[in-house]
């Protein structure tokens, strides 16, 4: 029996030592030490020798598989380890190479026309104001000068937050005029870019959209003023030596005198030419402020007195750049915004270009 364990013992512990991998070395493992193993014959056969010779022989067994078992575990260290190496240097990344090259983002067209309309306002002097997407009852009606029963009010053309009735989704970025001309004295020169929301949706509506609106409040600024600095936005803005505007008797709550403005144009089937043509198109709405609105806010209309304008974001952007439909806008296309977006490291300048 003690021959037979010690050719045993050899025979294990060099099928072990020859192990090339883990599955090889888990073979040798279920060949000794399995059901049908022969350390686990070696144990069963101890009850077939006399009680004298069983003892030593139990001792023996026990040495034998603790000796393989030892080396077993040592062996399974070295393959795991090597097999770490391997991977580590199969799945290395080389920093020094070049990166591949990839394609440059793009900026979306409204962010792109936001820049282009800030920039040329900032050349004349105007600054960005900011306000809440979500806003109260007073700066988004009440002291725009709607009345109580103005349809604008009502849920048809107004999101309204729900447990607070007070509280609504602005409709215009008016509300920005009324914070700025609240926390600040006049004279004031802003605009005011940013979202609004409204409860309407087709090709040229969307429930979120994006306006910009201007304000202008002195002593002296009266509606030649409000004319002339729109005909330099749209010569500025649609990148013409003449961009002729046409202003159109309207009303607004908040401006009075209003007007709707327009800019000639010429359409065919294939495009639109801003600047030229017998057709007019409306790009804004404008007025003087009404006294109401600088009573609301605090200053005497007496002594001070302005001009507002309004524009969509989102429709000059269609205008200026051929985009038919507003809904494709927000549909997050990455082909559509590689044919339209613009490159992200050419920044809007009046006196470098607009769009490059």
């Amino acid at each position: 029996m003690a021959d037979r364990l010690d050719s045993l013992s050899g025979e294990l512990l060099a099928a072990v030592d020859a192990a090339a991998d883990l599955k090889a070395l888990d073979d040798v493992r279920v060949a000794a030490l399995g059901k049908k193993g022969s350390l686990t014959d070696a144990a069963k056969s101890l009850g077939q020798l006399p009680p004298e010779e069983r003892r030593e022989a139990g001792r023996r067994v026990n040495e034998v598989k603790d000796a393989f078992t030892a080396a077993l575990n040592a062996k399974k260290a070295d393959l795991e380890a090597s097999a770490l190496d391997a991977r580590l240097m199969a799945e290395t990344v080389d920093v020094t190479l070049p990166v591949r090259p990839q394609p440059m983002g793009r900026l979306h067209p409204v962010g792109q026309v936001m820049e282009e309309i800030t920039a040329i306002f900032a050349d004349m002097g105007f600054a960005v104001a900011e306000g809440p997407d979500i806003d109260d009852d007073f700066h988004n009606f009440t002291a725009l000068n709607f009345p109580p029963e103005h349809p604008a009010r009502d849920m048809h053309d107004t999101f309204f937050i729900e447990g607070h009735k007070e509280l609504v989704l602005r409709t215009h970025t008016s509300t920005v005029q009324i914070r700025t001309m609240l926390a600040q004295k006049p004279p004031l020169r802003i605009i005011a870019p940013g979202r609004t929301f409204r409860c309407d949706s087709d090709a040229t509506h969307s429930p979120m959209f994006h306006q910009v609106e201007g304000l202008v409040i002195d002593r002296t600024t009266h509606m030649g003023h409000l004319k002339g600095c729109l005909e330099d936005f749209a010569r500025a803005f649609f990148e013409r030596d003449d961009a002729p505007l046409r202003l159109r008797p309207s009303f607004f709550p908040f401006t009075e005198p209003s007007a709707e403005v327009d800019v000639r144009c010429r359409r065919t089937k294939e495009e639109l030419i801003v600047g030229e043509g017998d057709d007019w198109l409306e790009i804004l709405g404008c007025g003087m402020v009404h006294p109401n609105v600088l009573r609301n806010v605090g200053l005497d209309p007496d002594e001070w007195q302005g001009f507002a304008f309004g524009m969509g974001i989102d429709r000059m952007a269609m205008l200026k750049y051929g985009i038919p439909d507003l809904r494709t806008f927000f549909e997050t296309d990455l082909r559509w915004l590689k044919h339209y977006g613009f490159v992200p490291l050419d920044t809007p300048t009046t006196f470098a270009g607009l769009a490059r």
